[in-house]
C-alpha cells in the first residue's frame, strides 16, 4: 500500500511538472545562465602566460588559493575573467551582516522592511566593487612577481597597463556574476549566488572521482579503500542532509482576543531554530585563516623568514596542530556567526509585541534568556557536526593521500544548495497546483 501511494504521488508530481510551463522556463534559464558562467571560466585574462601560471598554482595548491580555486571551478587557477568569482560579493554580504549588528543606523535600516533591504543591497553592491578592485589589484601585482625556477615570468608585459586592464577585467567579471546571480534568483529557480558556487564545485567532481579510481586501478590505493571512500561519501551526504534538516521547534502560543462578537487568536505555532544556524561560514573562515601562512610561504619561494617556514610545516594538511586549530576555529566562528544572525532579544520583543509567548516562560527578558539557552545547546551540537564533517577529509588525505578535493566545506555547500533548490522547485510545483485548483473552482462557479 505504501509503495503504491508513493508511486501515485510521484506520478502526480511528474504530471504537475509536465504541465508547469513556467517552471520549465525557469529551469532552462537557470541552465543557460550556468552554462554562460562555465564558458566564462575558460576565457583568460589578457597578458598572462598560462603555462607558467599552471606551474605556480600546482606549487601553491595547498593554500588559500587552492581552496578558492575549488570554489571558482578552476577559474582562479586558469586566471580567467571570473577568477575572483562571486567571493567579493559574499565577503561584502558578510561584512554588511556584521555592520547591521554593530551599527545602530544600519540596524534601524534593516528593520524598515523592503525599502531598507534595497538600501542594504545597494551598499553591498558598492562594497563588492570596492573589494573586487582591491583584490584585483593585489592579484595583478602578485602575478607580476610570479615566476618559475627558470626565471620565466607569469606576465608577458608587466606594467601599469597590465595592472589596469587586469583590474577592469576581474572587477567586470565579478559584477557580471553578481548580476547573473540576481537574474537566476529572479527569473530562475532562486538561490542564484549559491548555484554559481555550486556549479563551480561540482565541475571539479568528475576529475577528483576519476583520479581516485585511477589510483585504485594502478594499485597505488587498495581496492577496498576506494570502495570504502565511495560508501563513506554516500554516508556523509546522508548525514549532512539529516543534520541540515534538523531543527528545534519552540512552541509559541497566542492568547484569544475578543473584538465585538468575534474571537481572534488562540492559535499555537512553532519558532524553528536550525541545528546549524551558521551554515558553511565557520569552516570557510577557519580554513582561510589557517591556510594563510602556507600561501605566504608558497609565494615567498623559501626566501621568507625561518619562523614562517616552521609555522608552515606545523600547519600542513593532516598535522595534529592543523586539525586541532581547525576544529577550534570552526567552533569559535559557529558561536560568533550565530550570535550575529540571530538576536534572542529582538525575537523575544517581536513575540511580545504580537502577543505571543512560550508556554511556561514569561514574555520579555525571560523568553530571551530561554531562546539563548536553547540556541546555545543547538550550536554546541551544530559545531560538533561541522567539525566532524570538515575534519574527515583531512584524515583521509593524511592517511591515504587521496585526491579528495570534494572535501568537507565543498560537500556542505553542494548538499545545502541542492536541498534549497529542490525546495524551490517543489514550491513552484505547489503554486502551479494551487493555481490550477483556483481556476477549476472559478470555472465551476461560473457554470453554476
Amino acid at each position: 500500500m505504501a509503495s503504491a501511494a508513493e508511486q501515485m504521488a510521484s506520478n502526480m508530481n511528474f504530471g504537475a511538472f509536465s504541465k508547469a510551463t513556467e517552471l520549465k522556463k525557469r529551469l532552462w534559464f537557470t541552465l543557460f545562465a550556468l552554462i554562460v558562467y562555465r564558458i566564462g571560466t575558460y576565457i583568460p585574462v589578457p597578458g598572462v602566460d598560462p603555462a607558467v601560471l599552471s606551474d605556480v598554482f600546482q606549487q601553491n595548491s595547498g593554500g588559500v588559493l587552492g581552496m578558492f580555486d575549488v570554489f571558482s571551478g578552476g577559474a582562479l587557477g586558469r586566471m580567467t575573467i571570473f577568477a575572483l568569482n562571486i567571493m567579493p560579493y559574499i565577503s561584502a554580504s558578510i561584512i554588511m551582516q556584521l555592520m547591521t549588528s554593530l551599527s545602530p543606523q544600519l540596524g534601524q535600516l534593516k528593520k524598515e522592511g523592503e525599502a531598507g533591504r534595497k538600501k542594504i543591497n545597494q551598499y553591498t553592491r558598492y562594497g563588492t566593487v570596492l573589494l573586487a578592485t582591491v583584490q584585483g589589484y593585489g592579484i595583478a601585482v602578485g602575478l607580476e612577481g610570479l615566476s618559475i625556477s627558470s626565471g620565466q615570468s607569469a606576465v608577458i608585459d608587466p606594467g601599469l597597463y597590465f595592472r589596469l586592464t587586469t583590474v577592469i577585467t576581474l572587477v567586470g567579471g565579478t559584477v557580471f556574476l553578481m548580476w547573473l546571480g540576481e537574474q537566476i534568483t529572479a527569473r530562475g529557480v532562486g538561490n542564484g549566488i549559491s548555484l554559481i558556487i555550486f556549479s563551480g564545485i561540482v565541475a571539479a567532481l568528475p576529475g577528483a572521482l576519476v583520479s581516485t579510481l585511477e589510483l585504485g586501478r594502478t594499485g597505488q590505493i587498495a581496492t577496498w579503500v576506494v570502495l570504502l571512500l565511495l560508501i563513506l561519501s554516500v554516508a556523509v551526504i546522508a548525514f549532512i542532509v539529516f543534520m541540515e534538516r534538523a531543527q528545534r521547534r519552540v512552541l509559541v502560543q497566542y492568547p484569544k482576543r475578543q473584538r465585538g462578537n468575534k474571537t481572534y487568536g488562540g492559535q499555537s505555532s512553532h519558532l524553528p531554530l536550525k541545528l546549524n544556524t551558521a551554515g558553511v561560514i565557520p569552516p570557510i573562515f577557519a580554513s582561510s585563516l589557517l591556510l594563510m601562512p602556507t600561501t605566504v610561504a608558497g609565494f615567498s619561494a623559501g626566501s621568507g623568514p625561518e619562523w614562517l617556514t616552521t609555522v608552515t610545516v606545523m600547519l600542513g594538511h593532516g598535522t595534529p596542530l592543523y586539525m586541532l586549530l581547525y576544529v577550534v576555529g570552526i567552533v569559535f566562528f559557529c558561536f560568533f556567526y550565530t550570535a550575529v544572525v540571530f538576536n534572542p532579544d529582538d525575537t523575544a520583543d517581536n513575540l511580545k509585541k504580537n502577543g505571543g509567548f512560550v508556554p511556561g516562560i514569561r514574555p520579555g527578558a525571560r523568553t530571551s534568556e530561554y531562546l539563548d539557552y536553547v540556541l546555545t545547546r543547538l550550536t554546541v551540537v551544530g559545531a560538533a557536526y561541522l567539525s566532524l564533517v570538515c575534519i574527515l577529509p583531512e584524515l583521509l588525505i593524511s592517511q591515504w593521500a587521496v585526491p579528495f578535493y570534494f572535501g568537507g566545506t565543498s560537500l556542505l555547500i553542494v548538499v545545502s544548495v541542492t536541498m534549497d533548490t529542490v525546495a524551490q522547485i517543489q514550491s513552484h510545483l505547489l503554486a502551479h497546483q494551487y493555481d490550477g485548483l483556483i481556476k477549476k473552482a472559478n470555472l465551476g462557479g461560473r457554470r453554476k
